[in-house]
C-alpha cells in the first residue's frame, strides 16, 4: 500500500508533556512546562482590553473575506510602532514594512523561506541553547544551521564565547538574536552586552534576525524594545519577527508578523514583493481576527492603556513568581543554587537541574517541567511555592 513505509516520528517533548499533565491525577500537580502565562487561579486568561476589542469586532465587522498577502494594513503600522516606536525615522524613511503572519512560528518560516530563496549560501546562526522549534525550522527550509554558545554546562551566560563564535561567522550569513526573554534559558544580555554584539555584527557584515516573541514580559514593553531599535537604527537591514501570543494572550489566533528594515524605500518594494509570493505558496493569506483585535486595541488610546496595565500586571506575576519560588528554597539551604532564577527574565527559566531531577520530579511529586531543566516559571502557583520548593529540595539531595 501506499502508506506502508511510514514510520511514526516522536511527537514533541513538550506537547508530550501537556499529554502527561493531563491524565496525572495528583490534585497538586504542577504545569511548568508548556509555555503558556498563567493568572493566580492557574487559568491562561483572555486580557479585558482583547474581550472589548474583541465585543466591537463583533458588533461592526461586516464580511469576513480575505485580507491581502501582506495583512491587515492597519495592523502592519500599528505593530512596527509598537516595536520600533512612534517616532521611528524607519518609518518615516518608509524603510520598514511588515507582513502579517500566522503566529510568531510564522514570521520565522517565512523569514527562513526568504533567506533560502533570496539569500542563496547563507547559514544562519543560533544560540546554544535554543527554542527547539528553531533548529528544525531553520533546517526544514533547507538552511546550513551553526551555533554560537550562549549557556553553558554550568548554567551560565557566556558573553565572551558568544562573541568570539560570531567573529568566525562567515560574512553575510544571519544570525538570529532573542531580544528578550530568551526562550528557554531567560538568561538575557545587557545593554553593554549588545553593543558589543552590534558592533561584530557590523564589522563580519552579518544579517541579524531578532525574535521578538515577548515584548513587555522583560522589563517593560518599551525597555525591551531598546536592542530592537538600537540595532534598527544603526543598521541598513534587518530582520524582526514579532509575535501577539503572549502580550495579547492571543495564543490560538495565531497572530504575528515580520519585519523588515532595508536601506530605502525602493529596495523595501523589492523585498516585500519577495515576501508576498512566498508567503503566498505557504498559508496565501493570513488569518485576520487576531490582528484586526490588536488593531482595535493599539489604535485606541483608552484601550491601548487597558492593555498596557494588563501586561504590567502579567510581567510583575512573573518576577514575583521568581523571587517568591528563590526565598521559598531558602529554608532549604538552596537560595545561592537557584538565585538566577530571580535574575532571569520572561516566562522561561533554565534551572540547573539535571534530566534525572527532572524526571524525579515528575514521578514523585508531579511536577512537570521540560527535561532540559527549562521551567515555565509563569505556570507556577503562588500559592503553593513552598510545595514546589520542598519538591525541588527532595531531588536535589
Amino acid at each position: 500500500m501506499h502508506f506502508d513505509a511510514i514510520a511514526r516520528v516522536p511527537g514533541d517533548p513538550i506537547l508530550g508533556l501537556m499529554e502527561a499533565y493531563a491524565k496525572d491525577s495528583n490534585p497538586n500537580k504542577f504545569d511548568l512546562g508548556v509555555g503558556v502565562f498563567k493568572d493566580a487561579q492557574g487559568l491562561t486568561p483572555v486580557p479585558v482590553a482583547v474581550k472589548v476589542a474583541e465585543q466591537r469586532l463583533l458588533d461592526s465587522q461586516a464580511s469576513k473575506s480575505y485580507v491581502g498577502g501582506h495583512g491587515d494594513a492597519t495592523f502592519g503600522r500599528l505593530i512596527c510602532e509598537l516595536v520600533l516606536g512612534n517616532e521611528s525615522p524607519l518609518l518615516q524613511a518608509q524603510r520598514v514594512g511588515t507582513t502579517q503572519t500566522p503566529g510568531g512560528t510564522g514570521a520565522l518560516r517565512l523569514a527562513a523561506e526568504f533567506i533560502k530563496h533570496c539569500l542563496p549560501g547563507r547559514g544562519i546562526w543560533l544560540s546554544d541553547p535554543t527554542w527547539p522549534i528553531h533548529e528544525t525550522l531553520f533546517a526544514s527550509a533547507g538552511l546550513a544551521v551553526h551555533h554560537y554558545p550562549y549557556v553553558g554546562a554550568d548554567n551560565r551566560l557566556n558573553v565572551p564565547a558568544m562573541l568570539t563564535a560570531l567573529e568566525s561567522a562567515p560574512k553575510g550569513d544571519v544570525v538570529l538574536l532573542h531580544a528578550c526573554c530568551h526562550n528557554p534559558t531567560g538568561f538575557d544580555l545587557s545593554q553593554q552586552d549588545w553593543l558589543a554584539v552590534l558592533e561584530v555584527v557590523r564589522r563580519r557584515e552579518l544579517l541579524p534576525l531578532i525574535d521578538f516573541a515577548y515584548q513587555g514580559f522583560g522589563d517593560g514593553l518599551e525597555e525591551d524594545a531598546w536592542m530592537v531599535r538600537r540595532f534598527a537604527a544603526e543598521l541598513p537591514e534587518l530582520l524582526i519577527t514579532s509575535s501577539c501570543s503572549k502580550n495579547f494572550g492571543l495564543y490560538r489566533e495565531r497572530t504575528g508578523a515580520l519585519l523588515v528594515s532595508s536601506k530605502d524605500a525602493q529596495k523595501l518594494l523589492d523585498v516585500r514583493s519577495q515576501l508576498a509570493l512566498l508567503a503566498r505558496n505557504l498559508w496565501s493569506t493570513p488569518p485576520d481576527h487576531g490582528a484586526a483585535v490588536v488593531a482595535q486595541i493599539l489604535g485606541d488610546p483608552a484601550l491601548k492603556h487597558l492593555w498596557v496595565e494588563e501586561v504590567d500586571a502579567m510581567r510583575q506575576r512573573i518576577a514575583q513568581l521568581r523571587t517568591g519560588l528563590v526565598e521559598a528554597l531558602a529554608p532549604h539551604g538552596l537560595r545561592e543554587r537557584f538565585a538566577h532564577i530571580a535574575q532571569q527574565r520572561g516566562m522561561f527559566s533554565y534551572t540547573g537541574l539535571s534530566a534525572e531531577q527532572v524526571t524525579q520530579l515528575r514521578e514523585r511529586h508531579s511536577v512537570y517541567l521540560v527535561s532540559t531543566g527549562r521551567a515555565n516559571i509563569a505556570g507556577a502557583d503562588a500559592a503553593r511555592l513552598d510545595a514546589l520548593a520542598a519538591a525541588i529540595a527532595d531531588v536535589c539531595r
